[in-house]
């Protein structure tokens, strides 16, 4: 009978093999796959009484012991391994190296996801070896986890065509990004692309941003270096409409306007341009003043009546040349922590041409310099000096560094409004920035740093639409590594011919050495 024990552990250890094999293969846990699964367990479990003795004393041996503490050393290795697995699936933590952030979600794309106030499903069309399906996948993952109201599906064209046909799509690589009765449709998997369409489909309307002209404003149809279509873009990407508004043809500034800019106008409005923007005021609108130095007097005392000081100076700066830019370009790093537009803003901006624009600071009535020049910079009033290269700071007529170039400011205008005075309970407020400065934007100088995230903060906050207000995900361009003729004969000789024919001699010398010996 003895002979036969090993003969019977094995048929028991591989009935079991068998129907473990089965139903991996099945993925179903049939009933003769239960049958073999429970008589090789009675197979085992009848050789192992029947083997008790041999197998005490087999244990007792040394080896066994050293056997068995290896054993137990290989079980608790492979649980850690499936422990780790296991959080690892379930809690997802990733390092981002690349310089640029490439992979890594921008501040205001996970603001807009956090804050979704309606659900948002993305619907992806691509096929199931499709090259660039986990790049999308990646994409909408980090969004579902930032919000529950925000689901995907992917959807392979292929295999699913009806389902395809349903959604009137007819190409791969198309996403459809969907909240109530609202669509959006994304071509490529890009960051940008699926938060404006999110944007989109969750807002209820398109607001208006309307730039004044007449006056010598910057064009926003101008793509030169002055021109401002750039910008006119970026603003249409956070999904606003962009309007051109010429005053003396218009009874009032439109209904439909959340937002005026005037942007370095060279003349004043006229007078009944003036009080059509008082009215448009009245009505608790909202507006961004660009205004560059020597220009518009009466626009600095109209905005001198709503707690602003535009200064009739040049801001200096000396510590801009540490930054690489000439010292008539301010570069700011400090900014209110206390405001919306600039409580998370750390970025550089620079301002080239700029003045001071200042107000008396009150939280409590909304009055905050946004903006902040550094300390070795101040307002030059002497324009000949400033031409003939002589300019020197005078302490007894000129202020010094910091020096606010960004303000803002909020004005009750409830008692100017029908229906909005204290007795109806409805407060109506206007709203204000003013930059002394334009230039900072136009396409010269709109990618400089900072400079288009803290206009499109300004514009966002004062369109109430404070979800926005971020900085924004930088372009994650390729950055070629450009090398002289010389760096590339270089690059190739030392690693490709000079290490290797070294390595070479070396091997073949120590080789002859063992032979000769």
């Amino acid at each position: 009978m003895k002979r036969f024990l090993p003969i019977i552990g094995i048929i028991g250890l591989l009935t079991v093999a068998a129907g473990g094999i089965t139903y991996a293969i099945s993925g179903a846990m049939e009933s003769y796959i239960i049958a073999l699964l429970w008589i090789g367990l009675l197979i085992l479990l009848f050789y192992f009484y029947v083997s008790f003795p041999e197998l005490r004393t087999l244990l007792t041996l040394r080896s066994a012991k050293y056997g068995a503490n290896t054993a137990v050393m290989i079980i608790i290795f492979i649980t850690m391994i499936g422990v780790v697995s296991f959080f690892t699936t379930r809690y997802k933590v990733r390092w981002d190296l690349t310089k640029t952030g490439r992979y890594t979600l921008s501040i205001q794309s996970k603001k807009i996801v956090k804050t979704l106030k309606k659900d948002v499903m993305a619907v992806a069309f691509y096929r199931s070896d499709e090259r660039t399906r986990q790049a999308m996948e990646d994409l909408l993952s980090e969004f579902s986890q930032l919000s529950s109201k925000f689901s995907y599906q992917f959807i392979d064209p292929d295999k699913q065509p009806g389902a395809a046909a349903k959604y009137g799509v007819t190409a791969y690589r198309t996403t459809l990004v969907r909240s109530g009765a609202n669509q959006q449709e994304v071509g490529f998997e890009s960051e940008d692309k699926l938060i404006n369409a999110i944007v989109k489909v969750t807002r209820d309307e398109i607001k208006s941003v309307y730039f004044l002209k007449g006056h010598g404003e910057n064009d926003i149809a101008d793509f030169q270096n002055l021109g401002y279509k750039a910008i006119k873009e970026s603003i249409e990407k956070e999904n606003y409409q962009v309007k051109e508004l010429l005053l003396p043809g218009a009874v009032e500034v439109p209904d439909d306007c959340a937002l005026l800019i005037v942007s370095g106008p060279k003349k004043d409005p006229l007078p009944d341009e003036l009080e059509r923007l008082t009215s448009y005021i009245n009505r608790g609108g909202s507006l961004l003043f660009m205004l560059d130095p020597g220009t518009t007097p009466k626009l600095a005392e109209f905005l001198q009546g709503y707690g602003f000081r535009l200064g009739n100076d040049i801001i200096i700066d000396k510590l801009s040349q540490v930054y690489g830019a000439n010292y008539l370009v301010p570069v700011v790093t400090q900014y209110e922590k206390q405001h919306p537009i600039t409580e998370e803003f750390n970025v550089m901006t620079f301002f080239p041409l700029a003045r001071s624009v200042e107000v008396d600071r009150d939280p409590s009535k909304g009055f905050f310099p946004l903006a902040l020049t550094s300390e070795a910079s101040w307002g030059e009033t002497d324009r000949k000096a400033l031409e003939e290269g002589k300019a020197e700071y005078d302490e007894r007529v000129e202020k010094k560094g910091p020096l606010s170039i960004a303000a803002v400011a909020i004005s009750d205008v409830s008692k100017k409004v029908e229906g909005g005075d204290d007795a109806s309970g409805k407060k109506v407020y206007a709203k204000f920035v003013v930059v002394g400065n334009s230039s900072f934007v136009n396409t010269t100088h709109v990618n400089l740093a900072g400079n288009k995230d803290f206009f499109l903060n300004m514009v966002n906050w004062l369109t109430e639409e404070a979800e926005l207000i971020s900085v924004r995900k930088k372009d994650s361009n390729l950055t070629p590594l450009i090398l002289t003729a010389s760096q590339g004969r270089f690059i190739f000789w030392i690693p490709v011919v000079v290490v290797p024919s070294i390595i070479l001699v070396i091997g073949v010398a120590v080789l002859t050495r063992r032979r000769i010996k």
